[in-house]
């Protein structure tokens, strides 16, 4: 008799994105003459930047002569890329990454919810709450965790993350083997700084933990004292993996490109205490269970590190932190108190209610879709999460219809 993973019974109702998708599917038919702003999923709007168009054509021009064509590539990248991605993003940052230490992928949600198979099923993970849903239901499935009782997963060490403390969890009071972390935050919006990020890797080193780094909305920084990179602090290459992606910064949702740093003294210990690198283990990993990214598409991501590239991605950072900053004045006049929107695109709002019905009430007297707070963690309770990630006229328009329905 074929048996499940009964692991995957654990799991709470549906994927949240999936809940909200099919609220909102059912809102539409049974409004069909309404119309819809969709400010929920972290999903961009506005097109590739035009050096990658034109890297994409170029590439797409080499596939179709037998002379240039190229078939299976480097599960790990091509090296034009990998090589770009470490001098650029990395090396004049200040942080020692090379380009044999960057792994491409099709995205970072993959890659962290994959990495988590490197590490035994006993290893004690530390979670933010609230919380991106894949770096815990990843860990569901593994079964790493005990059943779901009052809003929880038993076995877990859950980080709140809470306007008390800034929405920067503090350290955990007992010993745990892997830590997630995410900043610029998803959900939140929060950002943490060089000294608060170097007591995490002080942690790391002291516990003999593992630090998993999910930094896909760096490129939305805008204050130069912030670290972009967990690279950026002395020590981390031993203790931390970093996730980065394509998606936000360049427009890539649809197009997947997305890399993980796995710094070579980056260590782990097997079970009699031995010392093992994990490079060569997602290596393997990755070449085993994974076939590479396009090639045109590797190259349309090596655009976005040429002059016009990089002016161009600027611009559509920029672009939406100013809707950021549109979502953030309504609310903020509206008397909601939030974080965010400055060095991040989501505005984490407090709508002191539940937020569920903060979420519903919005969907069905503004038609506007937001995400509900409490889809990523017992600490989400009423909040809600805005994203920029939308045109300025449906950012504005949406804002007066909010503004209406609230008033």
């Amino acid at each position: 008799m074929l048996t499940i993973n009964e692991h995957y019974l654990k799991l709470q109702a549906s994927y949240l994105f999936s809940n909200i998708a099919k609220r909102v599917a059912t809102f539409q038919e049974q409004n069909p003459e309404r119309d819809i702003i969709k400010l929920g999923i972290g999903d961009v709007t506005r097109a590739l930047p035009q050096a990658c168009i034109e890297a994409f054509h170029s590439a797409i021009d080499e596939m179709a002569n037998d002379s240039s064509f190229r078939g299976y590539g480097p599960e790990q990248g091509y090296d034009f890329l990998r090589t770009a991605i470490a001098a650029n993003d990395f090396q004049t940052r200040g942080a020692d990454i090379s380009a044999d230490e960057i792994f491409v992928s099709d995205g970072a949600k993959c890659d962290t919810g994959n990495i988590q198979e490197l590490f035994s099923l006993d290893s004690k993970i530390a979670i933010p709450d609230p919380v991106y849903p894949v770096y815990l239901d990843s860990n569901v499935m593994a079964g790493r965790t005990g059943d779901f009782q009052d809003g929880r997963y038993q076995g877990v060490v859950y980080l709140d993350s809470t306007k008390e403390n800034n929405y920067v969890p503090v350290l955990p009071s007992e010993k745990v083997d892997l830590i997630y972390l995410c900043f610029p935050n998803n959900p939140t919006g929060s950002t943490i700084t060089k000294a608060q990020l170097k007591t995490w890797v002080d942690f790391a080193k002291e516990s003999k933990a593992l630090i998993l780094f999910d930094a896909a909305y760096e490129a939305f920084i805008q204050d130069d004292s912030l670290p972009h990179s967990i690279y950026e602090i002395d020590g981390a290459r031993e203790v931390a993996i970093e996730f980065r992606s394509f998606s936000k910064n360049a427009g890539f949702t649809g197009t997947r490109c997305a890399y993980t740093v796995v710094p070579k003294e980056c260590m782990a210990y097997d079970s009699k205490g031995k010392e093992h690198s994990v490079h060569p283990l997602w290596n393997r990993r990755h070449c085993t269970k994974f076939n590479g990214v396009s090639y045109p598409v590797q190259k349309a991501a090596e655009a976005v590190y040429s002059e016009s590239g990089k002016a161009q991605t600027d611009e559509l950072v920029s672009y939406y932190l100013e809707n950021a900053t549109i979502v953030r004045e309504a609310i903020n006049d509206l008397g909601f108190d939030s974080v965010g929107g400055e060095n991040s695109p989501y505005i984490w709002i407090q709508g002191n209610r539940d937020s569920w019905d903060f979420f519903d009430m919005l969907l069905n007297q503004a038609g506007v879709v937001c995400t509900p707070g409490a889809g990523f963690g017992k600490c989400g309770q009423g909040y809600i999460r805005i994203s920029a990630f939308n045109s300025r006229d449906n950012v504005v328009e949406a804002m007066g219809k909010i503004k209406d329905a609230l008033k």
